[in-house]
């Protein structure tokens, strides 16, 4: 499976990168006492600090806000996945435990500010491009609803698009059934590549010793 950014996203987001790893023979379960309790008292800190500073003025928030608006996208009605766990947040509305492998998700996201998302890859056939959605793009997403793609950055394979930063569609989430999956990091353009790695294996790493199995790594970017 090829991963690549198209042309137009990277001539409006020159620096774009994602971090992506393969996933195989995993086992995705209840998460342990250790994640879910990260979680928690994360959650607890951030709520806190929340109350002396807006959502908007954090740096990976405020990043991936200037990337929807630089897309054509208003990042005040159409906020990305990372900045929707804040305001939950900061409206003391925390997460709950689900299962490990949204949990860590969750937890990585709000620890670096950046949409993450992950994908049975028994649900995805050929090769993954990163485009712009155009104006008849839309899926159902895990949100419930028929979301617009139109101007937002998505995932898609053969069968048409699966992913964004914005909410995944509900064509191939991780579940407990899941042995093999695919893991994209929707990386902030301004860290170097150095960065990017070191953040996308220790969340590698973290993943495989929470669900067994074996992963490879890679950041994809557009210099």
């Amino acid at each position: 499976m090829e991963i690549n950014i198209s042309s137009e996203v990277c001539s409006q987001i020159p620096a774009f990168k994602i971090g992506v790893i393969h996933y195989e023979g995993i086992s995705v379960g209840d998460s342990p006492q250790m994640l879910k309790g990260r979680l928690q008292l994360f959650q607890e800190s951030l709520y806190f600090d929340l109350e002396e500073k807006s959502v908007n003025e954090l740096e990976g928030i405020k990043e991936w806000r200037q990337i929807f608006k630089s897309i054509g996208k208003d990042p005040n009605r159409y906020r990305h996945s990372a900045e929707a766990l804040y305001r939950r947040i900061q409206k003391q509305n925390y997460l709950p435990s689900i299962q490990s492998a949204t949990d860590l998700n969750n937890f990585y996201s709000l620890q670096y500010q950046v949409p993450i998302g992950i994908y049975d890859l028994t649900k995805l056939s050929g090769d993954i491009a990163l485009k712009i959605g155009q104006e008849n793009d839309e899926y159902t997403g895990l949100n419930g609803r028929s979301n617009s793609l139109h101007n937002l950055l998505v995932s898609c394979d053969d069968h048409g698009p699966f992913g964004s930063p914005f909410v995944d569609s509900d064509r191939a989430p991780v579940t407990m059934d899941t042995k093999n999956a695919l893991q994209i990091i929707y990386l902030r353009p301004s860290l170097n590549t150095d960065q990017c790695e070191q953040l996308t294996e220790s969340l590698m790493n973290m993943f495989i010793q929470i669900h067994g199995g074996n992963g490879q790594f890679k950041v994809i970017g557009c210099l």
